[in-house]
Order: C-alpha cells, then structure tokens, then sequence
C-alpha cells in the first residue's frame, strides 16, 4: 500500500511540475502542492529502501521549452526549502546555531514571478537565462533586454552573474487582462504566470509590451570578488546599477526575522507587487559555504510561505461542466463571500475523488480560499455545523449537455463525454478553427467563443462569416463598442485571404496538425485538388501515413463535411495554396531542403527567417534527424548543434546564411 501511494504521489508531483514549471498553468494551489511534497519526503524518510533515483524530491524545476536554446548554469540555480509557521523558523534558527554561532540573516521579500540569470562580460550583458531545471535553463536574453529596469551595460567593467525575480506589477497585470478580456483572449490566472508567459514569448516585441520589471537579490561569486556578507553583497548590485528590492532588512536574530514576516504579512497588500512569502538568509557568506547544501535545497536559507486566508460560506449545491475536450468536472455552488478583496460564488472540485476525500455533502459551511491568492479552493467541510439535513454527492453518470455516457478510463480521475456530437466538442472545434495557427481571428478567444455559442451566434464554422448580420446586436453585449466590434468583423473578413494550409488546419481534420496542413496545400495547391484524391496519392506523399491518408479520406466522405466547406467557398474563404510551390523563384540553397533553427540569430528572428526559408522552397523542422539537410546555429547554440555534428550534417552560421540566402 505505501509502495503503491509512493508512486502515485510521484506521478501526481511530476505532473504538477510539468504543469506549473513548463506549462505556466498550475492546476491547484500551492498548499495542496506542498502537501503533495511533504508527504512524498515523509513517505522516503520512513521507507529509505523503495527511494527512487528519479523522485521528485531530488529535482529542482521542471522541463526545458524547445522554442529557446539550452543554457546549462555553472553553479545550479537551486529552489528554496519551506517553512509554514513560528515554530519551523525557530527549528531552521536552531540548525544553523548548530553550526554557526551568534547568526545574523538577511531577510527579503519573496517576489512571486520567474527567476532569472543574467551574465554581464566586460560589464556588457551577454545572457539572460530561466533556472529550468536547476542545471539546464532556456536562453531569454531577447526577452530581458526588453526589461527596462535591467541595464544593458553596467557602472562598471567586470565578468559576473546576477541571479533575481523577473515579475510583473499589479497595474500592469490588471491593464493587460482588460485588453485580453476586450479581444476575446483567455485571462492571465495572476502576475507570475503573466510574467512567466510574457518572457517565454518567441517574438521579443511581445515581451516588451508586457513591461516587466526585476529585482536582483544574487551574487553567486560575491566571495570570487572580496564579498562576505548576503547583505553586503546586495548593495554591491545596487552601485552597479541594478534594481534591489527596497525592503530588505538584515537582521540580529530570529525575534526580529519573525517581526519582519508580522509585518509584511499584514501590509503585503499595500506593495505594488505580489508576494507569496518571505525569504531568509545567513548573511555571512563563508557560512554559508560551511553550511553546504542538500540534494535540493541550501541550508543556509528558507523560505516562509503565507497562510491562505480562509473564510467559511455555505455550499450550496454541486453542478457539473463539460470542458472543450469532454471532461466533466463538479463544482462548487457557493453563498456568495468576500475573500482577499474579491467576491467568491463558484469553486471547482477537480473530480470525484477530490469530493469524496474531502467528504464534502451539500448544504455544508465549508472553509474557502483563494489558493495562491488567485484560485477559490474549498478547503473542507465544518463537521460540527451539520444539522443532518445536508445531501450527500452524486456523480453523475450521464453527459449534463447531451446526456450521453460518461466513461472514465482504468487509473483516471476524471470522467468523459466521448459524443463527438456533444455542444460542448463542438465548442472546442471552434476554438481551434479561430486559433492563431488556423484562421487566426483575432477577438474570438475561448470565452468570447463559448458566451456566442450559448447565445445562438455561433454554431458552425460558416456561423462565423455571418456575425456581419448581427453586428448591432453584437454592440449592445457587455464588453462590445462599435469600435470591437468592427475590428472583430475585420479580422474575420481578413481571415478569408488565408492561405489553404491555414484553412485545413482549421477544419480540424484528425492527425492533420499545421506542418502536415501545409504539406498537403503544397503538394495538391487547392481544396478541390486534395478532396478527389485517392488513398493511394497521398499515401505516396512523404511523410503521409497509411493512418493520416485514411483520415483525409474519411473527412471528405463525410456529407456534412462537404456541406460546410462549401458553404466557406460560397462565402469567400481562399482555398489555394499561396506560398511556393514549383522551384521557379526558389533557391538553389534552400530549395527542398530541410533546416533545423538553433540559437540567437541577429539578422532574423526565428519566425523571420522560417517565413524565408518556406518562401524560398525549403522546410523547416524543429529537431535534427538524418533527414535534416541543414542545421543554422546563432549564437550559444544548443544540443542540437552537437547531434548536427555527430550526424555530420551541414552546418551554417550566419555569414554562411546571408551568403546564401540573399
């Protein structure tokens, strides 16, 4: 039973880290998480013979994004370890006593954004880096030139790194969710994930318009330079020209670091900035090094984490929702209540395990908060306020939309409306059929899709085209002036000049993503060309399988299929191909071959010079194989300039590029 608990706890991390780390969209709170943690470290301190060697809590972060090169970091960019409460503070002052006598720390704000490494030579910035992994980071550098609050040059000539918090300010937060919400596009969950997808933009102009903001807390090397004290070393930023956190406060012993927590947890609303603890550190640095580290964490440092405000409302009811891939989830109804400034009516319950295990009944007082300051999470029932009159839950079996089966699979938690025919999968193929890889309509995000679906005005793809007869009725929604709406009709009148490629995608035909989309636009150049063709034509093509020809030829079987893209060519929709296609106007270089991108390019942006590439005949992929023709490295280039060169493809850099592709 442990053994089986163990993996599951390490199945349950890793997807969280994936999810949190990589993706940027962490699907439940950071107490729940922790708790996640805590118990997987209790369960291998009891048990030390089923460790695993791969378990999470000898890990940092999560994975490296392929969209940026790979920076590995000299010295590890290591997490911080936690603490909840007075007593574990006293019990961390106690540890380091053990070790160092009379210590004084050096206590900092926790910015709640995404760590960043910068690398100045010769007092020049040359290198911005995510932590990644801890070891393995991403190179944003791009990006952090684009943070103004980071100077391109320093007051003085030296090698060094500075390690800090990229975030983004409140004001900036809310003004930028008022402009996504306007044109349609999905809210940014809070600041650190609006930072985090802000600096992971491939185009640096995006990032620049998110106007972030660092502070610097970190001299990896300050003992390298005659630096001995954390605190010392701080200053030693600012006289570079750095921006350091105003409110850090060295203090004499663990009476006035859990001062400092008292006072910042009572005024922490006040900052322009989101906080989600309080960090502190031995300041002397030669301590720190006799201290050491474990596999995880320094020992020299911790983390205090802020108790989630609760209050208690009553629960309601339960109802359930079908999401755009036909999962079904419960949530809470609740009595509508303030918490953190905010007035909460609804909670998700995640699934039916999640609402079993917290023995919730409806008609419960139930204890809520926001997890991470952001998400209502129902913490638990008040068992002493029943009156016996609550109702047990009941999942439900049958789709609430469509009433069709539900099926949950073998090890899952989550139930599914498997009806392709369901509302709510079609609400998710028009969501794909706006999307920026597709038709690329502009205002027509997810929930502006799901509000006119609800509302009658969009049903079908052909739906879309029609929104010009309703554009008065359209002016009178919240949130819908004339001028949004008239730039919402704009972008669906321009999205009819798309080229074909964009169009299949769109269409949302099974296993045909965006790079098999234009494959197939170039090779049968219109619509009508690749409906009549036979199994045995595209099976021929490259990189067409038996599986995607036999899914091509069922979608054109299929009447209704034909009904509707008949109707997109009736109402305008281009249906050609208008990229190349022949090698007249190609390059002799360039000209079906395939590329792989690696590195920071100066000349082109990646999009840039994939755009080029394409437009000149070629191809271009995203990892190196022995079917790659040619690899084009910038500037720090990753691993796959290393399997380049054990595969001995061809490479070139960027004087090789401008000689060749004019």
């Amino acid at each position: 039973m442990i053994e089986q608990r163990y993996e599951e706890l390490i199945n349950i991390i890793n997807k969280l880290n994936y999810e949190y780390y990589t993706l940027d969209k962490p699907s439940v709170s950071d107490q729940e998480y922790d708790r996640y943690v805590q118990e997987l470290i209790k369960i291998e301190l009891e048990n030390p013979d089923i460790v695993r060697e791969d378990s999470p809590s000898v890990r940092v972060g999560g994975k490296v994004l392929d969209g940026f090169v790979k920076v590995t970091h000299e010295i590890p960019m290591l997490s911080l370890g936690n603490v909840f409460n007075e007593d574990e503070l006293i019990k961390f002052d106690e540890r380091i006593k053990k070790e160092v006598s009379n210590p004084k720390y050096v206590c900092e704000l926790k910015i709640d954004g995404l760590s960043v490494s910068l690398k100045y030579e010769n007092g020049k910035l040359v290198r911005g880096a995510t932590r990644g992994d801890g070891v393995v980071g991403e190179d944003i550098t791009n990006n952090v030139k684009t943070i103004k609050s980071i100077p391109l040059n320093l007051k003085e000539k030296i090698n060094i790194e500075i390690r800090g918090e990229i975030f983004m300010s409140k004001d900036v937060f809310n003004k930028l969710n008022e402009e996504r919400e306007v044109k349609g596009e999905e809210l940014f969950q809070n600041p650190r994930n609006a930072a985090a997808g802000s600096i992971r933009q491939l185009d640096s102009k995006i990032a620049a318009q998110r106007k972030l903001d660092a502070f610097l807390y970190h001299l990896p090397e300050a003992l390298d330079i005659d630096i001995h004290s954390h605190y010392e070393a701080l200053k030693y930023i600012e006289k570079l020209g750095l921006k350091v956190n105003p409110n850090i406060k060295k203090v004499d012993n663990i009476k006035e670091v859990i001062e400092y927590i008292s006072y910042w947890t009572e005024h922490r609303s006040s900052l322009p900035y989101e906080i989600d603890g309080i960090v502190i550190k031995l300041d002397n640095l030669d301590d720190q090094q006799k201290l050491g580290y474990t596999a995880k964490y320094p020992k020299w440092a911790t983390a205090y984490k802020f108790p989630a405000l609760e209050v208690l409302t009553k629960l309601t009811d339960i109802i359930f929702t079908v999401g755009r891939t036909g999962q079904v989830t419960p949530n809470a109804v609740l009595e509508p209540v303030k918490v953190a400034g905010s007035t909460i009516r609804r909670a998700t319950l995640h699934n039916e395990d999640y609402v079993i295990e917290k023995d919730l009944k409806i008609g419960d007082i139930v204890s809520i908060r926001k997890a991470g300051d952001v998400i209502p999470e129902v913490v638990e029932p008040i068992i002493d306020r029943r009156t016996g009159e609550e109702k047990d839950f009941q999942m439900i079996h049958n789709c609430p939309i469509c009433n069709h089966t539900l099926i949950r699979k073998e090890n899952e938690a989550d139930y599914f409306c498997v009806n392709p025919n369901c509302p709510a999968r079609h609400i998710e193929g028009l969501i794909h059929f706006v999307s920026r890889d597709a038709m690329n309509i502009d205002g027509l995000g997810e929930r502006i899709i799901e509000d006119f679906y609800n509302m009658g005005y969009i049903k079908s793809f052909t739906d879309i085209y029609k929104l010009d007869d309703k554009k008065d009725e359209l002016m009178e929604l919240e949130g819908f002036g004339e001028k949004s709406v008239n730039n919402l009709l704009e972008a669906i009148e321009n999205s009819k000049k798309n080229s074909l490629e964009r169009l299949l995608f769109a269409l949302g035909i099974r296993q045909v993503g965006s790079k098999t989309a234009k494959l197939l636009a170039k090779h049968f150049e219109t619509l009508d060309n690749l409906m009549n063709a036979s199994f045995e034509k595209l099976n021929n093509i490259k990189d067409i399988g038996d599986i995607i020809a036999q899914n091509i030829i069922d979608y054109f079987k299929d009447e209704e299929n034909i009904k509707i893209i008949n109707e997109l060519k009736d109402m305008g929709i281009n249906t050609k191909y208008l990229g190349v296609i022949n090698s007249e106007n190609t390059n002799e270089y360039v000209y079906n071959k395939t590329f792989v991108l690696t590195g920071s390019l100066e000349t082109y942006t990646r999009d840039e010079l994939k755009e080029k590439l394409e437009s000149l005949g070629g191809n271009v992929s995203g990892s190196v194989s022995k079917k790659t023709d040619v690899v084009i490295v910038g500037s720090n280039p990753g691993s796959k300039y290393d399997k380049a060169k054990e595969l001995n493809i061809e490479i070139w850099n960027e004087e090789d590029l401008k000689n060749r592709v004019k």
